[in-house]
């Protein structure tokens, strides 16, 4: 059996799914949001955390059960920029999500409780500059598979 591309494609699809999370929860937190949305928006924003424990998992045992040495990443340059910009998306994720527990905290019981225009503001500029992270990925990504950063 393959074991580096399984977990190669494992990998990969979590990555999407990951992206796919991040760009519904990018949608749906805007100005007017309310009601059942925000409890979407918090099912959306737990499983993107969810995922991104699993992109970390899955790309450790790509890194100790894949067929590059792992000493490969280690000596990488791209390898930790990709896993900086990883690390800001995960810094930047935390202050949205405490807001959205706590709108969804402050809502419960009714139905058309909506946040603070202020606070929807100032948590779309977290995940604006998510967004800004993740571009990086990518080109990080691309970097270490053409032999860049070692």
């Amino acid at each position: 059996m393959d074991w580096d591309l399984i977990l190669a494609s494992a990998h990969h699809l979590m990555v999407f799914t990951l992206v796919a999370l991040f760009a519904a929860e990018f949608a749906l937190l805007r100005p007017g949001l309310s009601g059942g949305r925000l409890g979407q928006l918090a099912r959306l924003d737990a499983g993107y955390g969810a995922v991104a424990g699993l992109v970390i998992v899955v790309g450790l045992l790509r890194i100790f059960f894949g067929s590059v040495d792992a000493s490969y990443y280690w000596g990488n340059h791209a390898f930790w920029g990709k896993m900086a910009a990883f690390a800001v998306m995960g810094l930047l994720t935390i202050p949205p999500t405490l807001a959205i527990r706590r709108w969804v905290k402050a809502g419960q019981g009714h139905a058309g409780y909506a946040p603070p225009a202020d606070e929807i503001k100032a948590n779309r500029r977290f995940v604006h500059l998510q967004a800004g992270a993740l571009l990086l990925i990518p080109i990080f990504a691309a970097a270490m598979a053409r032999g860049y950063g070692s």
